[in-house]
């Protein structure tokens, strides 16, 4: 992946339990997941507009 093996994992999901603390920790989850699926759903976007730029137009149209 980056590099990140599990002990350095392990480290950064302990800090981020002393930091943030355990009632917290699954909403940070959740907005993280929300937050990568609209980046992948953008660059999918993005790319269908790089491909074919008029259907994007027509698409806008419509509304």
């Amino acid at each position: 992946m980056f590099g990140i093996g599990m002990p350095e994992l392990l480290v950064i999901l302990l800090i981020c339990l002393l930091v943030f603390g355990a009632e917290k920790l699954p909403d940070i989850g959740k907005a993280m997941g929300k937050t990568i699926s609209e980046f992948k759903k953008a660059m999918k976007e993005g790319e269908e507009d790089k491909k074919d730029p008029l259907a994007s137009s027509k698409d806008a149209g419509k509304n």
